[in-house]
C-alpha cells in the first residue's frame, strides 16, 4: 500500500529511511508548538487552545501535502506572520485578535486566488530580487527584535528609543543562554537545537523563576471553541487594514513558494526553471492550509524550510510528511506544556530564525544602488517602524524612485508599479 501511494522504492528510498526522515523533520520544527502559543498569547488568545490548534493544522496540512503531492514537505504556522499579527496588528494598532485573524484569512484567500488563477509564480518572479530578499531579511530582523525584547536584552528607552536590558536579571541571562544553545548546536549540525534550548531553559525557569509553575504534562485536549471559528472576516473589511491584508498575502507568497523551491531543489526534484513534480497539487495544499489555519486561529500556514533536514537524511516521498503529521497529532495530548514555557525560553528561537532569514542579503547587488537601496530600505524599515507592511511599502516605492531617477524606468514592471501606487494612495488617504 505504501509503495502504491508513495513510490518509495522508485524514488530510491525505503520505509525505514522515510520514517527516520519524518522524525528528523518533526524534531527540527516541533518548537513551533511552543513558540506559536507564546506569541499569540500576547494577542489575548488562549495558549493551551492555540497549542492544540497549532498541532492540528500542522498535522492535517503536512499529511495532505504528503498524500496529494507526494513531497517530503511539512507545513505549520509561519514564523514572522504570527509575530506581525500579535505585536503589530493587535498590540500596536489595537485591533482585536479576531479581526486580526480575519485579515490573515483574507490574505490567505488572496493567495488561494493567485494559485487558482495560476499567476502565483508569475507574480513572484515579477518582484525584483532585491525586494524579495529585502522582505525576507526585514522580517528576520523584525523577528530578532521581538526575540531580544522577549528575553529582556533590549528594552524601551524614552531618550534613545531602545537600550540594553538588565544583565543581572536571571530571565535575561536564561534567554541569552537559550539563544547560544541553539546557534552552537546548529553550528555543530544538531537539527533539534531549538527544541533542546526550549527544554533546557524551561527546566531552569522551573527552578529559578517562581512565576513558572508546573501543571502536568499530559491531558485531554481542551475545548477549541475559544479560538476555532472566531475569525472576524467582516471586521477585517476595513480600509485601514488593506495594506496589512496585502502584506500577509505577499509575505506568505514569497515564504511558502521560496521554501517549496528550496526543499524540492535540495531533494533533486526541480528542473532549471524551478518546477517540480506535482507542483500544482503542492500549491493547492499550501494555499488551502493557509485559509484553514487562519480560520482555526493559528495564523497563516506555510511550508517549513526545516523540511530540508528530513531530505538531508534521505526523505524523498510524501510518506516522510505523513510521519511528521502523525507525530504532530500525538503532540496534541501535551497541551499543559504550552502554559509552562515562558517567553524568554522561546526568544532565542526568534533570534535564530532572524539570522537564517537575514542571511539572504548576500544575494543583493550591492554595487548597484538602484537595487541595493530598495533592499536596504525594505530590510531596515521593518524593525525601525515595527511594521512589515511599512517596510514593504517603502521598499516598493524606493525601487520606483531609484529606477525613475536614474533613467531606468523601463525596469519597473507592472506589478511593482501597481503595488507602489497602491501604497502611495494608502499613505495619502489612510495614513
Amino acid at each position: 500500500m505504501l509503495e502504491k501511494l508513495f513510490q518509495i522504492k522508485q524514488k530510491g528510498s525505503s520505509v525505514k529511511t522515510e520514517i527516520v526522515a519524518g522524525i528528523t523533520t518533526f524534531f527540527t520544527m516541533v518548537y513551533i508548538v511552543f513558540v506559536n502559543p507564546s506569541i499569540l498569547g500576547v494577542a489575548g488568545m488562549d495558549t493551551q487552545v492555540v497549542f492544540v490548534t497549532t498541532c492540528l493544522i500542522a498535522a492535517f496540512g503536512t499529511i495532505a501535502m504528503g498524500l496529494f503531492s507526494n513531497l517530503p514537505i511539512a507545513l505549520a504556522p509561519a514564523m514572522g506572520l504570527n509575530a506581525f499579527f500579535a505585536f503589530v496588528v493587535v498590540q500596536k494598532l489595537g485591533y482585536s485578535w479576531q479581526t486580526g485573524m480575519g485579515a490573515i484569512f483574507l490574505g490567505s484567500v488572496g493567495l488561494f486566488i493567485l494559485t487558482v488563477l495560476q499567476i502565483r509564480y508569475w507574480f513572484m518572479s515579477a518582484i525584483p530580487l532585491g525586494l524579495r530578499v529585502g522582505i525576507g531579511a526585514g522580517i528576520g530582523l523584525f523577528i530578532a527584535l521581538i526575540g531580544f525584547k522577549n528575553m529582556g536584552l533590549v528594552v524601551a528607552n524614552p531618550e534613545t528609543l531602545v537600550a540594553l536590558g538588565d544583565l543581572h536579571d536571571p530571565k535575561v541571562l536564561m534567554g541569552i543562554l537559550g539563544f547560544f544553545i541553539i546557534v552552537v548546536l546548529a553550528a555543530r549540525g544538531v537539527f533539534s537545537g531549538v527544541l533542546v534550548s526550549i527544554v533546557v531553559i524551561t527546566a531552569l525557569a522551573l527552578a529559578f523563576d517562581p512565576a513558572v509553575t508546573f501543571n502536568g504534562v499530559v491531558s485531554f485536549p481542551p475545548s477549541l471553541e475559544a479560538v476555532v471559528g472566531q475569525v472576524d472576516v467582516a471586521g477585517a473589511f476595513d480600509t485601514a487594514l488593506l495594506g496589512i491584508i496585502f502584506s500577509f498575502m505577499l509575505v506568505n507568497l514569497f515564504d511558502s513558494s521560496g521554501t517549496l523551491i528550496a526543499v524540492t531543489n535540495k531533494a533533486g526534484f526541480t528542473d532549471e526553471k524551478g518546477r517540480f513534480p506535482r507542483m500544482k497539487q503542492a500549491l493547492y495544499v499550501d494555499s488551502v492550509s493557509a485559509m484553514v489555519g487562519s480560520y482555526m486561529g493559528t495564523s497563516a500556514i506555510s511550508t517549513y524550510i526545516e523540511s530540508g533536514s528530513g531530505v538531508s537524511v534521505g526523505g524523498r516521498t510524501g510518506f516522510t510528511a505523513v510521519v511528521v503529521g502523525i507525530l504532530f497529532l500525538l503532540t496534541i495530548f501535551f497541551s499543559p506544556l504550552a502554559g509552562l514555557v515562558p517567553a524568554y525560553a522561546t526568544a532565542g528561537a526568534l533570534v535564530f530564525v532572524g539570522i537564517l532569514m537575514a542571511s539572504s542579503l548576500i544575494e543583493v547587488k550591492w554595487d548597484d544602488l538602484t537595487e541595493a537601496t530598495p533592499a536596504f530600505i525594505t530590510t531596515a524599515m521593518m524593525p525601525f517602524t515595527y511594521s512589515i507592511t511599512e517596510g514593504i511599502a517603502f521598499g516598493f516605492i524606493s525601487y520606483c524612485v531609484m529606477k525613475i531617477g536614474t533613467g531606468r524606468f523601463k525596469e519597473i514592471n507592472a506589478p511593482v508599479a501597481v503595488v507602489s501606487l497602491l501604497f502611495i494612495a494608502k499613505f495619502i488617504w489612510v495614513g
